[in-house]
Formats: C-alpha cells, sequence, structure tokens
C-alpha cells in the first residue's frame, strides 16, 4: 500500500499568504487589461454625462469583473492547495458562505452596471444575500455596547443586516473619483487581514489576501487618470465581502474589539455614508438620491485636484488603519481614548469641508443654549406691541420702541407713514426726516451704513394701509436671538399702525401744535376729550 506525501503540508502558512495575494494581483492585472479590452471593443463605456461625474472621456465601468474573478480564482488555488492541512479545514465552507451571497450582489451589480436598477431592488437583493450570510452562521451575535450578553436571533438578524447594508453601500458611495474607492478598500482589506493575522484566522487571513491582490492589480489602471472604473459590481462586491469576512474574523475577538476594529478599519466609507445620510435628511432630500456632496467632491470644491483629493482621503484610511490597529492593543481607557482622538478629528475635519447642513446643526445647538435670551427678546417684542396700544404720539411711540427693541440687540429704526408727509419736523422730534421723506431714529450712533434691516407693512385694525416699518441694525458681528416671526404673531405692525393713525389725528385736530416738541400720553387723551365734544 502506498503512502501519498501531500506537499502542501511543508509550506509554510506565511507562504499561503503571500501565494494568495502574488496570484490575485497578477490575475487582477490580467482580468482587468482583459475586461478593458473587451469593454472597449463592444462599446460598454460610460460618457460623462451629469454633473456629478469626474471623468472627461468615456469609461468602462465593468472592473468589478477584474476583481472578482481574481480574487475567487486566487481563493480557489489556496484551496487546492491546503486540502489536507488542519488550519484551513473550515476555509472552504467559510469560502462558500461568503461567495455564494457575494455572487449574488456582484450580479445585480454588473446587472445595474448595464441597465441602472431602481435602489429598492438593489437593496432588496442586498439583504437577501445578508440572510443567507446570517444562515450560514456569519452573524452578529454580540455587541458588548448595547448587550452584555449573546443577542437572540430576532435581534441577531436585523442588526446583521444592517452592518452588511452599511458596509456594502458605504463603499459603493465614496466610488466617485479614480481609484478612491478601491484604494480605501485596499487599506480595510489591508486591515483586516493584520487582525486576523494576529487572531490566528488563517481562514480570514486567506481570502482578504486574495482581495487585497486583486485590488492591487486592479488599482494599477483605476488611478488618476482612470482607463476603467469599479463599477456597481465591484464596489458592492467589495463592500459586501469586507462586511462578511469581519462578520468572520469577529468570531475570534473579544467582543469590544470585534465591534470597534472593523467598524474603525471601514472608516472613511462609513463616515461618507453616514453624512449623507445626515445631510439629505436634513436637507429633506431622498436618502438614495445620488448629489455632488459627498466627502470627495467637498475636496474638489475646495481646490483640491483628482489626484490629490484621493491621496488625501488614502492618508485618512491609514490613519483609520492604524486606529484600529492599536485598538487591539488597547483595552478599557485606551479603547475610549482612541476613539476619542477619532471623534475629535472627524468633528475638526466636518469643520474644514463646510457642509452647509451641519453648520446649520451647530447653530441649532448654539440657539438652544441661548434660548432663556430669545424668550426674552421675543416678550420685548410682545410688550412693545401692547404698550403702542395705549400710545397716541409720536414722542410716545419712539418712547416705547427704544425701550423695547434696543435690548432685543436692533439699533434703530425708519419709517414711512402715510399723513406724515406734511407734518413739521418739530412735531416729528425726535424722528429726523431725510431727503427722500424717510423718518428715522437711532439710539445708537451708527455711520449712516446699516448692516440689516427687517421690515414690516403697517396696516391698521380699520384695513388703512399706513406705510412701512424696519428696524435696522449696524453691527451685524453679534447674532440676534430672536424668533423673526413675533413681531406678526404679537400684532406688533397692527399696534403701530394705529398708534400712528392716532398720532395722526392729533396733529389734525390741533395744527398749532405742530410746534411742540414733546407729546404726552396726557396730550393725547385732551385730543380725544376734544374731538368727543365736537362730534
Amino acid at each position: 500500500m502506498k503512502t501519498v506525501v501531500n506537499l502542501t503540508t511543508f509550506i509554510p502558512i506565511d507562504a499561503i499568504y503571500a501565494v494568495a495575494f502574488c496570484v490575485a494581483a497578477f490575475m487582477g492585472i490580467a482580468a482587468t487589461l482583459g475586461v478593458r479590452r473587451i469593454a472597449f471593443a463592444r462599446g460598454w463605456v460610460t460618457a460623462p454625462t451629469l454633473r456629478r461625474h469626474t471623468h472627461k472621456r468615456a469609461v468602462p465601468r465593468l472592473g468589478g469583473v477584474a476583481i472578482f474573478v481574481a480574487s475567487g480564482a486566487a481563493a480557489a488555488l489556496v484551496l487546492a492547495l491546503t486540502s489536507g492541512r488542519l488550519e484551513y479545514q473550515h476555509l472552504f465552507s467559510t469560502f462558500l458562505a461568503i461567495m455564494g451571497p457575494a455572487s449574488l450582489v456582484f450580479a445585480v451589480g454588473l446587472w445595474d452596471d448595464f441597465r441602472p436598477l431602481r435602489p429598492r431592488t438593489k437593496v432588496g437583493v442586498q439583504v437577501a444575500a445578508s440572510v443567507l450570510l446570517w444562515s450560514a452562521g456569519l452573524r452578529i451575535t454580540c455587541v458588548a455596547v448595547l448587550f452584555p450578553h449573546p443577542v437572540r436571533a430576532f435581534i441577531s438578524l436585523p442588526m446583521t443586516i444592517l452592518w452588511v447594508l452599511a458596509i456594502t453601500n458605504a463603499f459603493n458611495l465614496i466610488d466617485g473619483l479614480d481609484g478612491l474607492a478601491a484604494g480605501s478598500a485596499l487599506f480595510s482589506t489591508l486591515v483586516v487581514f493584520v487582525v486576523s493575522i494576529f487572531q490566528h484566522n488563517p481562514v480570514v487571513s486567506v481570502l482578504t489576501a486574495a482581495l487585497a491582490g486583486s485590488i492591487l492589480g486592479f488599482l494599477r489602471y483605476n488611478f488618476h487618470p482612470a482607463s476603467i472604473f469599479l463599477g456597481d459590481s465591484g464596489s458592492l462586491f467589495i463592500g459586501f465581502f469586507l462586511s462578511a469576512v469581519a462578520l468572520a474574523g469577529s468570531e475570534k475577538a473579544s467582543t469590544m474589539v470585534a465591534v470597534a476594529i472593523p467598524v474603525v478599519s471601514f472608516g472613511l466609507p462609513i463616515l461618507d455614508v453616514i453624512i449623507a445620510i445626515v445631510r439629505r435628511f436634513l436637507s429633506g432630500k431622498p436618502l438614495f438620491q445620488a448629489d455632488a456632496e459627498h466627502i470627495h467632491h467637498k475636496l474638489l470644491k475646495l481646490g483640491f485636484s483628482q489626484r490629490h483629493a484621493v491621496l488625501v482621503l488614502y492618508a485618512v484610511s491609514a490613519l483609520f488603519g492604524v486606529f484600529s490597529l492599536s485598538i487591539w492593543y488597547s483595552s478599557g481607557r485606551n479603547i475610549a481614548l482612541v476613539l476619542l482622538m477619532i471623534a475629535s478629528g472627524v468633528f475638526i475635519g466636518l469643520q474644514q469641508l463646510r457642509y452647509q447642513e451641519f453648520g446649520e446643526v451647530k447653530r441649532f445647538a448654539v440657539r438652544t443654549m441661548n434660548q432663556k435670551r430669545i424668550i426674552t427678546n421675543n416678550l420685548n417684542v410682545r410688550r412693545a406691541a401692547e404698550a403702542l396700544a395705549g400710545c397716541g404720539s409720536i414722542s410716545d411711540i419712539c418712547s416705547i420702541l427704544a425701550e423695547h427693541l434696543e435690548p432685543v440687540g436692533f439699533d434703530g429704526f425708519t419709517l414711512q407713514a402715510k399723513g406724515l408727509e406734511h407734518v413739521s419736523d418739530v412735531a416729528l422730534t425726535p424722528l429726523i426726516r431725510n431727503k427722500d421723506g424717510e423718518l428715522s431714529l437711532s439710539w445708537h450712533h451708527g455711520d449712516g451704513d446699516y448692516a440689516s434691516k427687517f421690515s414690516l407693512r403697517l396696516v391698521s385694525s380699520a384695513g388703512e394701509k399706513c406705510g412701512e416699518f424696519a428696524v435696522l441694525r449696524f453691527v451685524d458681528s453679534d447674532p440676534l436671538w430672536l424668533d423673526g416671526h413675533v413681531f406678526v404673531t404679537s400684532s406688533f405692525p397692527q399696534a403701530l399702525a394705529n398708534a400712528i393713525v392716532r398720532a395722526r389725528k392729533v396733529v389734525e385736530l390741533r395744527p398749532d401744535w405742530q410746534q411742540a416738541t414733546v407729546f404726552s400720553s396726557e396730550t393725547w387723551q385732551e385730543s380725544v376729550r376734544l374731538q368727543t365734544q365736537g362730534d
């Protein structure tokens, strides 16, 4: 009886990983060239027709085919080489558990590259693939931050689906510049590979080595200026594959590390998808509507070239990778410190990108902290409306407006009141009339020019149009803590219009009073008495 010696048992483990990487890289180059040649020959190219497109000429979108073929072939070769080795006994089953659903996601992405599908269709296929992963045992079973004990199936399944959907579509969303999605995926794959080495998880090590090699081979032709794009088939396949191997790797890690390392290592695409969801929600736009506001688009708007923007984001991906590896050697407070550093860096980065949506969130937060001042200023306007209801002279009107509007932050006002055009300047004191006939009063000395102006049309309770009133600010450096609609809801314009009508009647009843310098509430009461006697 002859004994068959399996020579592969003498191959060092590190050599197996090197074989997977090198074979995948070589096949990635060959497959990319072949796919590119066929795509150009068949006219399977994409022209820059949309505003968010950054390329200038028609380019094939089938790079995902090359990565799918190269990574699958390299992994299959390693399967053949390691069929008799104990440490790789789970490689075949894990490979099938991942590549089966991944092939489904790849197929729908490839279809979308030729004939665009609705987002719900692609998400539906991804959900089905996620369920297949979960059924094969690749699932989230425990999240120490939320649940201290293993979770039940009805919780594990939706959490697994959410994880897979998030990572899959995150890599799809950042695929907007030459080499960006592939390069970011390469950094993330290398991190997962290194962690799997630390965990002594040869199955994940082989799969990630094969994926990294295929991406590197493809990236040679995808970096700017790209001659072939990743396409949805590539970005969705890579994202799904990485989410799956992260689940496979989490089986041998502590619960906190199992959560933190994958999330941080996929930091750039996860950050981009979170930003996209939040800003679209705040802007009232559909969550799945494509736009030109992703991180890479913002860098282009800041003046970066395509190449420099991609290199900056490569550096960001590398930093996320370093932080994720540092978590492996950390515990307790150190992990919290690493996460705090990441959060601080993300916050600073968002400030530099100048997203309008997050600027509004910041203003909302500041406004919330100043809510007491807003309430106080709103009350000042409402009290001004109350006080105007009981006055009937120009001087009283001016005193009330100055008393209640100055604390709000206004510096003065202008008034275009009908019926006061021929009233003497003395009778209008302390208002000042300019050459255009506009009346104004300022309680702060300005330079004559105002920075902002808020105008209101004045209509009395009888429906008489009395002109226009405007409050002024000479300097806008300090925020105005006020709800603008309070001027309307407090009936301020009507109260002011009624006061102007009453002040105008005072002048009409006693023309000689036009020489007076100050009108008081007592004067108004006397005018009412005289009018009553006349009637």
